[in-house]
């Protein structure tokens, strides 16, 4: 069995276990990395819960924050958050998470047949996804292109989703690899 549980990114001076948005899981957080300019990971062990709002703890530190529930090594529930440029949802792993969630990749003729909601129907597709990452990372102080982003967001686990939730924090320039 894989991991379980969420890594939470955000920037402040201070730790953000001590953040008011993060107050129901502090005992539960453990610090993963504290960069020099502020930048942080906490990791939340958890196959079920809420760590809280990313939009809260954005709003708080001032700065961008972000989460991944890591869903058994095999895919990540990614959502973000910027106190300028708002809160969006995606995924990565998505083949895996579509499997999780009994939900087609998206354009799919059996989503159409069967009324099923696809991926798209849950999360940013790739290419959105990838534009609002942009937003994000010159909120966080950061120019990125889209391309590496997409390469990230359409790829599949090598071998562990968590892998593919650090290499999107690099493309961010969030926490280079």
């Amino acid at each position: 069995m894989g991991y379980w549980g969420y890594l939470i990114v955000g920037r402040s001076e201070r730790p953000l276990a001590e953040t008011d948005a993060l107050r129901a899981v502090r005992d539960g957080l453990t610090s993963r990395e504290r960069r020099d300019d502020g930048w942080q990971v906490w990791e939340y062990p958890s196959g079920d819960g809420d760590v809280g709002s990313m939009n809260t703890l954005a709003l708080e530190t001032g700065a961008p924050a972000l989460f991944g529930y890591v869903m058994d090594s095999r895919c990540v529930v990614l959502e973000a958050a910027a106190p300028e440029s708002g809160a969006w949802t995606t995924c990565l792993a998505r083949e895996a998470m579509a499997g999780y969630l009994g939900a087609g990749q998206g354009d799919g003729e059996a989503e159409e047949e069967d009324g099923g909601l696809s991926l798209d129907d849950y999360f940013l597709d790739p290419a959105d996804a990838a534009e609002r990452a942009i937003d994000w990372a010159a909120e966080a102080g950061h120019t990125v292109n889209a391309g590496p982003l997409l390469d990230v967001l359409t790829s599949e686990p090598d071998p562990l989703a968590e892998n593919l939730f650090f290499r999107f924090l690099d493309r961010l320039g969030v926490l280079p690899l």
